[in-house]
């Protein structure tokens, strides 16, 4: 008879379904409500990607905390919180009539997507493994990708078909009825302790072996804060540019708005490829020189963007792209969770999450104001590849003095 499924692997199959909700209605929902709310109201790109910055802000100021609330209470109240406070603010984006309420919209998103992303999907599953550490976060953070492929095109489809408001009302609704039962009933368990298993769902006592083989994290020899703050720096850069340019695609002029979504949930389909390399591979390899490597090939693409700049290069350019985002968007907490381990996991990479997004967030608004002042996006694309390089070397150097044991002062 079959041994039952280790419950670790319900919580990263909850997670994925968790994520493709956050990063649909969040993170690449930002383009849809970008776009819709310019048509329907007539505003300026860079007034609504202002909101949509303070979205990130948002996010960004409660990531310790969301972190440290989950090591200690658990993640069921939390992102339960979470799931209320997304699904309510996209429903009232669609009953704004004024700029400025598109601002407690996006502070209502932004507290939900610092519960449902990568700071608190990482922190829900980090304590049920340490073998499939790398694994079992890759598969978890996948949603994001299906977020991509299905949700931003059946966004745009209801938003057609039932019109901004209402729209917005029942895409809302369904992810708060949906979310709640799930994160109820599968996130019931904070650890593999509360139900006598060990990580990995070895027996309690009977993970001598594991524990032999589990490589000491860097962190405990080396650097901690050289790790910590450049790991911090280097994604921080790396996801600027990932959110701006996901946030203003589907503004984008040479494919009209039906080509970009489409475009959009394309370049979803090559960040699950990429995530799906990077499930095989991620427990085997260097986590910084790979995140240094994937952003190398995303400035390739972004060069080759502003340099040949027609519908063929923007639609290769993106794909290429969007296999990076697949390995970026997964990497950092990847690379602090095998430096750090797992114990207070949350509140550690909760430090370099709020850094993290406190730079990304301005991604959307500095797309906006460089493609209103330049009236296109090519210096925008431009500077995004400048701080990719910067992003990718920090990643490196970083890896290799913090790994450094301190000088002795004896």
């Amino acid at each position: 008879m079959s041994a039952p499924l280790f419950h670790g692997w319900k919580v990263v199959a909850a997670c994925f379904v968790i994520a493709a909700f956050a990063w649909s209605l969040g993170l690449f929902g930002g383009s849809v409500y970008l776009q819709a709310v310019t048509a329907a109201h007539g505003w300026a790109i860079a007034e609504v990607s202002s909101a949509i910055t303070l979205f990130f802000l948002v996010s960004a100021s409660v990531q310790r905390s969301v972190g440290r609330a989950i090591d200690r209470f658990g993640p069921r109240p939390v992102l339960s919180l979470g799931a209320i406070s997304m699904g309510t603010g996209v429903a009232l984006i669609g009953q704004v009539t004024a700029p400025w309420q598109l601002y407690p919209c996006f502070m209502l998103i932004g507290f939900g997507w610092s519960t449902l992303s990568t700071t608190g999907i990482s922190a829900t599953v980090a304590p049920w493994f340490e073998r499939h550490q790398g694994r079992s976060l890759t598969l978890a953070i996948m949603g994001a990708s299906l977020g991509a492929i299905a949700g931003v095109p059946l966004l745009i489809w209801t938003l057609a078909r039932l019109g901004l408001s209402q729209g917005l009302a029942v895409v809302g609704g369904l992810a708060v009825l949906l979310l709640l039962p799930l994160i109820g009933g599968v996130l019931r368990f904070r650890r593999p302790a509360d139900i006598g298993l060990a990580r990995d769902g070895e027996a309690i006592g009977a993970s001598v072996s594991t524990a032999q083989t589990q490589v000491r994290p860097a962190a405990a020899d080396g650097r901690p804060r050289v790790l910590l703050w450049t790991a911090a720096a280097g994604f921080a850069l790396g996801l600027t540019v990932q959110i701006g340019f996901i946030t203003h695609h589907v503004a984008g002029p040479l494919l009209g708005t039906a080509g970009a979504g489409f475009l959009v949930s394309a370049t979803g389909a090559t960040a699950l490829l990429g995530r799906f390399v990077l499930t095989a591979i991620v427990d085997k390899v260097d986590v910084r020189a790979l995140a240094a490597l994937i952003m190398a090939v995303q400035t390739a693409a972004l060069i080759a963007i502003v340099m040949m700049p027609t519908a063929p290069v923007l639609v290769v350019a993106s794909l290429v792209y969007g296999y990076g985002i697949g390995h970026v968007t997964t990497l950092g907490p990847v690379v602090v969770r095998r430096e750090f381990g797992a114990e207070a996991f949350g509140a550690t990479y909760g430090t370099a999450a709020t850094a993290i997004q406190l730079t990304s967030a301005f991604g959307p608004m500095l797309f906006g104001i460089l493609r209103d002042a330049f009236a296109g996006y090519g210096p925008a694309l431009a500077l995004a590849a400048g701080f990719t390089v910067a992003g990718s070397t920090a990643l490196v150097a970083g890896g290799r003095i913090g790994r450094r044991p301190p000088r002795s002062h004896a």
